[in-house]
């Protein structure tokens, strides 16, 4: 037997080899397409699910937001309305708020990642006030105010400052309204929180609240905001 391999036998040894070597590849590409296939399937199966958690969650939520609604709008009486015999009836208004804030309350805590639990918060808030718990219902307000709902944060901060208002911290209820007519959202527009801001400053600044309100009739001419700021004009004295 000749030492020497013939040019036909290593000819045949590269073509096995390169043959061995293509399967090899084919087969490792196989492998790999078939992973990220699997991947991908599994990916695509957990962000339905997800997806499919989440509407879930939403309609639960919108249907309980909706009965602790029918409470904050319920009925004070005696008896149901003969024309909705469901509506829920309260013998006064603290027990209708307080019932309703319950259900506010409930709904925001089992959904809160949802859009009607994150009104719901706000609702409930809202029910504080009118209960006179205000410092319960600033601190409401405030975690809805950082959050990332943008127009829910703005109509937080402005029952904030509503609440400040009312409960004789107007320099705080000022600073607030200044951040809104700053940053004016959707829901809480700007003439309307300049209209809040000149009512506040007419006392202790009516140089201020006189500009603000002119600003407001140059800006918004023929509105009934310009209307607003010409009767809040005529009650600043004109010595002012």
């Amino acid at each position: 037997m000749s030492e020497h391999i013939s040019r036909k036998e290593l000819k045949q040894d590269k073509i096995k080899e390169t043959i061995e070597h293509g399967a090899e590849a084919v087969i490792s590409h196989s492998q790999f397409a078939l992973i990220v296939i699997i991947a991908a399937l599994v990916v695509g199966l957990g962000y339905g699910g997800w997806r499919f958690y989440v509407d879930r969650q939403t309609v639960q939520a919108s249907t309980a937001f909706d009965g602790a609604m029918k409470a904050y709008q319920g009925r004070i009486g005696s008896a149901p309305d003969p024309a909705d015999p469901n509506e829920p009836v309260y013998p006064d208004e603290p027990t209708r708020v307080q019932d309703a804030q319950k259900k506010f309350t409930a709904v925001a805590d089992k959904y809160p990642s949802t859009n009607p639990g994150r009104l719901a918060r706000y609702y409930s808030a809202l029910c504080l006030e009118d209960l006179e718990r205000h410092n319960q219902a600033l601190e409401e307000l405030k975690k809805i105010s950082s959050g990332s709902d943008k127009e829910l944060a703005a109509m937080a901060q402005y029952q904030m400052a509503e609440i400040y208002s009312r409960t004789g911290q107007a320099n705080d209820a000022i600073k607030v309204f200044r951040t809104l007519a700053d940053k004016p959202s959707v829901l809480v527009p700007r003439p309307l929180v300049l209209l809040e801001l000149a009512s506040l400053l007419r006392k202790t600044n009516p140089q201020e609240a006189t500009t603000i309100y002119q600003q407001i009739k140059k800006e918004f001419p023929d509105t009934t905001m310009a209307d607003e700021a010409d009767r809040g004009l005529d009650t600043i004295s004109p010595k002012s």
